[in-house]
């Protein structure tokens, strides 16, 4: 068991969200910078991103570091139903020094801590084969005011502040603001706000990366569905027009991380006509062509691989368009929220049509049935369902749920939480030591003890860990190895 160690964190958050609640409306003459996170960029040992909102427009935006002032620049979005304006700021701070740490500060003319403006640390990610970890989660889920769980999202920023990572994916659902009848729709644009500022407590420390989910207002039909994400998140350029931020890629050490919008590939809510999936493609073919990566690490929201109801989110979908590619460019891990639970598959390679069932869905085949505690994610690719952020309520409908349910459940799910609940998986990447020899991953799930919050009623979940899966995913380096495409990409 691992005490998070949070009581400072939480109440540094609360005591922030505090004065903007007294603050009542936002106050259009406020730049005082609030929600402050860093990214990385196209560049991780070299660059970082330090971004932020304010209440009103900011006066010269800006960031220091040492002697050095970096201006930043504004993005704005009107909230479709309030009409309210989300004022954000994006400072690329670059010429840094790989694996170095840095102090920083964030001010405005107009900033109302001017005197002692907001500062904290960063490190910038390592060159090269080198050691690191990361951790995952999804489903922060932030809630609207309605909700009876508000307050949650401070411990989940103290668990990945326990385990000290360089970064943290953040896989979809940052926040949950679908409206109850007659609710303000003020609220809609508050709940995103709330969400900034209680994961300000770490993303202000070490890059968040995010990506869309399924709860507006990050996601939705039309290009409104996404605007305020793309307001708010400066994420690695994909070099698509009109198409920037809805998914990206970056290089930490020999692992690349590919970060995806599932929404995309949700049958009848596609937005991108194929862009995303020739884009994740050609991404996937020059990873292994490139005999310095070793390890490719796909985050999407939707699961494609667990035993959630068939059709689930983008589960379908993704099966069809992407699972594919994971196979041909030998995928390692893919990391998912969406179902409200943890959940590890078997390495999967390959599909098989379910016998007698329905011509429509496919069956992931698992490379082996045994679970040893190490896979070789060269022969297959172990997808998790990182659901246990916050966000309360289970979704997992069962075993036996969906078309294939019963028979996909029992050959590929290796562990599977017995309750939804909050939880956080740590992830320490071992570049090994020989041109040729092995790498590795080792990985482990903390569950919050004793949570198993199965109704919105519940008070504040367990603020210490105990350890639910550990495993360990090896691979041989690529600096050894010549690849070839796998499956009809080989033909």
């Amino acid at each position: 068991m691992i005490a998070a160690g949070t009581t400072g964190l939480i109440a540094a958050t609360a005591a922030g969200q505090a004065r903007a609640a007294a603050r009542g409306r936002l106050d259009t003459a406020d730049g005082t910078p609030e929600q402050i996170h860093l990214t990385w960029d196209d560049a991780p040992t070299r660059t970082i991103v330090v971004s932020w909102a304010s209440p009103g427009q900011a006066v010269r935006p800006r960031v220091r570091i040492g002697q050095r002032v970096i201006p930043a620049t504004e993005r704005t979005s009107a909230d479709p139903l309030s009409g309210a304006v989300t004022w954000t700021y994006h400072a690329r701070v670059d010429g840094l020094r790989p694996g170095a740490t840095y102090g920083y500060a964030v001010t405005t003319d107009n900033d109302g801590n001017v005197a002692d403006p907001f500062s904290a640390t960063f490190t910038t990610a390592p060159e090269g084969r080198a050691a690191f970890r990361f951790t995952s989660f999804g489903d922060l889920a932030t809630p609207n005011p309605a909700w009876a769980t508000s307050g949650r999202a401070p411990y989940a920023v103290g668990a990945v502040e326990t385990f000290q990572p360089l970064f943290h994916l953040l896989n979809g659902d940052l926040a949950c603001a679908e409206l109850s009848p007659g609710a303000d729709p003020a609220a809609w644009a508050q709940v995103l706000r709330d969400c900034g500022n209680s994961v300000q407590g770490s993303a202000a420390s070490r890059p968040w990366l995010p990506v869309p989910g399924s709860h507006a207002p990050e996601a939705g039909a039309g290009a409104a569905g996404l605007a305020s994400f793309l307001t708010r998140y400066a994420l690695p350029p994909n070099g698509v027009d009109g198409l920037e931020g809805r998914w990206y890629a970056f290089r930490v050490g020999a692992v690349l991380f590919v970060c995806l919008s599932g929404d995309d590939v949700t049958p009848g809510r596609g937005y991108s006509g194929g862009a995303q999936t020739a884009w994740l493609e050609s991404t996937l073919a020059a990873a292994r062509a490139d005999s310095s990566v070793d390890w490719i690490i796909v985050q999407f929201h939707q699961a494609a691989c667990s035993s959630a109801p068939d059709g689930n989110g983008s589960g379908l979908g993704a099966r069809r368009q992407w699972l594919p590619l994971f196979d041909a460019y030998e995928v390692d891990l893919v990391l998912s929220g969406h179902h409200d639970t943890y959940e590890r598959s078997f390495p999967v390679r390959g599909v098989r049509p379910l016998a007698g069932g329905p011509t429509r869905t496919s069956w992931p085949r698992p490379v082996t049935t045994a679970d040893s505690g190490v896979f070789d994610t060269s022969q297959g690719t172990v997808h998790l369902a990182l659901g246990g952020g916050v966000l309360p309520a289970p979704r997992v409908a069962g075993d036996g749920a969906g078309p294939d349910g019963a028979a996909r459940t029992a050959a590929r799910q290796a562990r599977r939480a017995p309750s939804t609940g909050y939880g956080i998986a740590v992830f320490d990447v071992h570049p090994g030591h020989d041109a040729g020899g092995q790498t590795s991953i080792s990985v482990r799930y903390y569950h919050a003890a004793g949570q198993d919050p199965a109704n919105l009623a519940l008070g504040a979940p367990a603020d210490d860990f105990t350890l639910f899966d550990s495993f360990t995913l090896l691979r041989p380096r690529s600096d050894g190895r010549r690849w070839h495409p796998q499956g009809a990409l080989a033909t």
